[in-house]
Parts: C-alpha cells; structure tokens; sequence
C-alpha cells in the first residue's frame, strides 16, 4: 500500500465504507474528514494504586462518590448516544490535516486500513443543488425548446404534463429523471410534479427509494385557458393539496419532503393562492413557484391581477413569500421587489440555460446579490434542455459575461463563485444549509466522487495540471469539460447512491 506525500495511506473500501479523505469546496485547500463505524473509548491503561483507602460502603462520604460517578456515567452514555446518531446519519466528524492521520485515529478508533486514499488527480465535491426542475418534463428534455415560454407552456408542457394521470407512464419517467439527475451529481433536487396527486407521491417515492434528497410539489393551477382539459376546479385543487400533504407527511421520509406549490400568478385564482398560503402556514411547508421569467408572463399578470402593485404582491399578500419560499426565474424583478426578497427571506432560483432557450431573459445575479436575496441555480427541464447542474454552472457563467460585454455589470461571476451557487447557494435557497451545502464539520456527507481520468473521459490532463495537491486546474477543467462519466461515486447523508445499488 503506498502514500503520496500529503496523503493518508488508505485502502479502496467495500461499498457503503464509512471512512473518507477528500478535498473541500475551496480550490486549494486540502482536508480530510472521517465517519468511523463507531466511536468506541477503549480502556487506558491501568495504573497503579498508591495509598489506597477503603471507605466503608455505608458511610455520607461513599454515597456521595457512588452518586457522582453514577451522575458521570449518565452523561457518559448520553455524549455517546449523541455521537453514535450522528454516525448513524453519517455526518462529517472532523476535518483536519492528512499529516494528523495518528492521532486522529487514537482519538476516532478507525484503523489504516479503514482508510480511502484518493489518487492526485481525485478529488471529493459537495453535492449539486437542483433548486428548481420539472420531473414530468423530462420526457422532452433535449427537444421542443423553440417558442416563447406562454406558447411552449400551451403547445409541448401542458399536453404532456396531462399525460401523468397514467400511472405507469408517471413511474417511467419519474424513475429516468431520478437516476439520471443522481448520476449527474444532483444530490439534492426541488421536483414539480403534476396535478395529479397519485403521480406525483409516486414521484416522492421513487426519490426516496433511490436514496435522493428532494423536495416535491403536487403542482396547482385553477386556471387554463389554452389547454382546459389541463386544470383542476378551486376546491379540488385544494382538497388534493391537503391530501397529497398528509400523506407526504404520513409518509415520514428522512429526507424527501412536501412543497405548496402553485404553478404561476396566470394558472392560479387568488382564492387558489390564497388558501394555499395558508396551508405551507399551518404546516410550516416549503413554497415554489416562478416568477418574472418572460416580459409577456410579466405583462400578463399585471392586467390580469390589477388590484397587487408588482408580480411579487401578488404572492406576497396571499402568505407565498416567506423564509421557505424559492421562486424561479426573476429576472424582471424590480430593486422594489427584490427589496421585499430579502426582508421575507424568500429566494430565487437562478435557471439560465432554460432563459436563454426559451429566449426569455437574462438574470443579473450580481444585482440579487447586492439586494442580499438568497440565490442559487436550477436546471428548470425542460425549458432548459440539460438536466445536469455542470451545465447549469457554465451557462450561469456565460450569462454573466454578456452582461458584462453589454456594460450591464462592471465585472463577472467567477467560476468558484458560481461552484458556490449550485452548492451552499441551493442550500441556502432550500433551508438546507444547516444540514449540506459544503464539507463542515456537524453537516451531513452528501458528496461526488470525481475521477477526471474515467474511462472514456472527456477531459484530458497533463503534467503541468498534477503538480502537488489537486490543483485549482484540475477542478476548472471538470467544471467546464466533464459530465456523469467523471462522477464516479455519489453519497447522500452519507450513504452511497451512484453506482446504483441492485435492490432498486
């Protein structure tokens, strides 16, 4: 077994093998973190016992030693109760220095060869944060991406999402765009659904079964008039909410969870957005929604609701804008209304390759920023014909350089700050930051695995690139030029989920 300089010793593990080494979301630093099997203490060794007195049993001062040592041991085995759950949950325990792999493995009681050591050009990455996909539409990803977004909803979505009645159609799609978005690194992913209440479980069913963090929407809209078959009554809407809710709650998935969601102000009544904010109110839910993506959407809902000042009241007075509210899109909000963003703490969902597709906009990520909204990136399929955050990363860059060409902006995002976008940013963007988001000690492991000399990469290394640790470089070129084939490994809460397991 050998080690490079800078490196644990390690051996390749079993699946499921809870002890890691890897690099963390800044480029140049090299970490290191553990999740041992168990966190035994064993015995020291015994010393010796000088001037030993003998306290008869019955005595104040024996009592009072029994009580104390009894009241330690229960804080004891409180301390390893805790420790042992987060074991069990598989977050990260430590991060430190290779060089410090000794003493961390007297103080942890892991061994040599529970150890994985990565080759040079390996690295480990926090987990892709998909804030905003459509999983009924990823029947046509790839396709159908040349009109404006009101027809596109009218001639391609609507007939297909109506489709999703048939349950077994409902289960082969929703199976495809689960694996496919795991073996694209989307650890997490904020899932629209349909109408329909049955697919849509479904669609929270298959998330958890393949190991996915996610939430799920049973999509609302009381309102078409384009493709009225595609629509529910008010107080059916309503009742199937509340249905699909509890029974998302009856369900209990450790990390698949409900969200109220309307599908846009033009699909909904204000009695429709109106109870549904009343619902994420009474079961402290997740909203999603979109907003401001196209200047006819924008027009749209100003004439059609007369009575709100701006696209952003008209979810704001009916309780759709809080602290769990991510809203798509936004790029024809006002300094006004992302003003109001950020005093309800609501988020937006930065989708670029599915404004730039649909022709409907460009969002200045740099003016959220400055009005301090949380903010991170969404693949939006099928508007945005890609299902992987890699591209959603690239196209996020793209956009900000033709605002900066267009003297809109005086510089650009960087890559890193947009690596962080579709990664703490989604988290933050979902209330997730707590839990993922980056490598921090206390968070769970939710991690890829990249390998840039897979086989059959797309990426091509050279000398220059492999100086030292994993250079800056190396994580560029996976960032711009890879996909699915250099994610070898994917881990949520800890648990291998990519390559697929054969029980699902």
């Amino acid at each position: 077994m050998s080690s490079q300089k800078g490196n644990v010793a390690r051996s390749r593990p079993q699946r499921h093998q809870n002890t890691f080494s890897f690099k963390n979301d800044k480029f140049d630093k090299s970490v290191q973190t553990k999740v041992p099997k168990s966190k035994r203490h064993p015995w020291k060794g015994t010393e010796r016992l000088h001037n030993l007195q003998i306290t008869p049993p019955t005595s104040p001062k024996y009592r009072k030693k029994k009580k104390d040592k009894e009241k330690i041991e229960v804080e004891t085995r409180k301390r390893q109760r805790e420790k042992n759950s987060d074991f069990q949950l598989k977050k990260i325990m430590f991060l430190e220095e290779a060089s410090q792999q000794e003493e961390l493995a007297k103080e942890w009681c892991f061994k040599p060869c529970e150890v994985r050591e990565l080759t040079n050009h390996e690295f480990f990455m926090p987990g892709l944060v998909d804030t905003h996909i459509h999983a009924p539409q990823y029947s046509f990803a790839g396709s159908n991406v040349d009109l404006p977004l009101l027809d596109w909803l009218t001639k391609y979505t609507f007939p297909t999402e109506l489709k999703f009645q048939n349950i077994d159609f409902a289960e082969e799609v929703y199976t495809r765009v689960v694996r496919r978005t795991l073996k694209n690194g989307t650890t997490t992913a904020c899932y629209f659904g349909t109408i329909h209440t049955d697919s849509s479980l479904l669609l929270a069913e298959i998330a958890d079964k393949f190991g996915q963090r996610a939430f799920v929407g049973k999509v609302c809209m009381d309102m078409n008039a384009t493709v009225p078959e595609y629509k529910e009554t008010t107080e059916a809407s309503i009742k199937e909410t509340e249905r699909f809710v509890s029974r998302m709650l009856q369900k209990n998935y450790s990390r698949v969870k409900p969200i109220v969601t309307p599908r846009f102000s033009l699909s909904c009544t204000d009695t429709l957005l109106n109870k549904l904010g009343s619902i994420a109110k009474i079961h402290n839910l997740h909203i999603q929604s979109h907003i401001s993506e196209n200047i006819s959407e924008v027009e749209a809902v100003k004439s059609l609701f007369y009575d709100y000042k701006n696209y952003t009241d008209v979810y704001d007075r009916n309780n759709l804008l809080t602290d769990k509210t991510v809203m798509a899109h936004g790029c024809y909000l006002s300094a006004e209304e992302l003003q109001v963003f950020k005093e309800r703490g609501a988020a937006i969902s930065h989708c670029p390759n599915s404004n730039l597709s649909l022709s409907s906009g460009f969002l200045n990520v740099l003016e959220v920023l400055k009005h301090e909204v949380k903010i991170g990136l969404g693949t939006d399929v099928a508007g945005g014909y890609s299902s992987s955050m890699l591209d959603a990363i690239r196209r996020a860059v793209m956009v900000s350089n033709i605002l900066l060409i267009n003297k809109i902006n005086e510089k650009s995002l960087t890559l890193k700050e947009v690596f962080r976008l579709a990664t703490l940013g989604g988290s933050q963007a979902l209330g997730l930051d707590k839990e993922i988001g980056n490598f921090e000690v206390g968070k769970e492991f939710d991690a890829l695995l990249i390998n840039p000399k897979a086989s059959d990469s797309p990426i091509d290394l050279f000398s220059g690139d492999l100086v030292g640790e994993t250079s800056e470089a190396v994580i560029q070129k996976f960032l711009y030029l890879g996909d699915d084939r250099n994610i070898e490994e994917v881990y949520v809460g800890g648990k291998q989920v990519v390559p697929f397991s054969s029980s699902v």
